[in-house]
């Protein structure tokens, strides 16, 4: 078995475990350290779990399943927000691509069910090697914590 140094991550192994929904969390300030920013309506936060370096997810801060459930301003404030993390993602990480998307219902492939976000995973030419495929491992190039001190210190530097 060939094994992949990551001692960031022993903090969150060991770490405690919240419950409950890490949105919702997150958008009532208890959970803060992966926060990218926050709008009216929408919170933008890094992946914990990402597929790849700079995986954010944009998220309603109102607890909704279904886009069909928002209201029209909560709508147009995630699409809004989805915008400017790209362009945050575009600014700090200068990816090739994108693959944005939302896995609704565990057959959709949501690991998180019943709050609504979109996954924006910046993709490069030369990300996928013979790692995954060889080995099953995915290389993450930077520490979560340094992506989000840079995606921050970015959008403070915004217009």
């Amino acid at each position: 078995m060939d094994r992949l140094w990551a001692p960031w991550r022993l903090k969150y192994i060991k770490g405690k475990k919240s419950k409950g929904c890490i949105f919702c969390h997150c958008a009532k300030g208890r959970s803060r350290k992966s926060l990218i920013f926050k709008t009216r309506h929408t919170i933008v936060l890094l992946n914990i779990f990402p597929y790849n370096n700079g995986h954010l997810m944009v998220a309603p801060i109102r607890h909704v399943r279904e886009m069909s459930q928002l209201k029209n301003a909560q709508l147009l404030d995630l699409m809004h927000a989805l915008e400017e993390a790209k362009k945050l993602l575009d600014k700090v990480l200068e990816p090739e691509g994108y693959n944005i998307g939302i896995n609704m219902s565990r057959a959709g492939g949501a690991g998180i069910t019943g709050h609504l976000h979109i996954h924006i995973v910046p993709r490069w030419a030369s990300d996928t090697n013979f790692m995954p495929v060889i080995s099953d491992t995915k290389v993450i190039s930077q520490s979560l914590e340094e992506l989000v001190k840079r995606l921050k210190r970015a959008r403070s530097k915004k217009d």
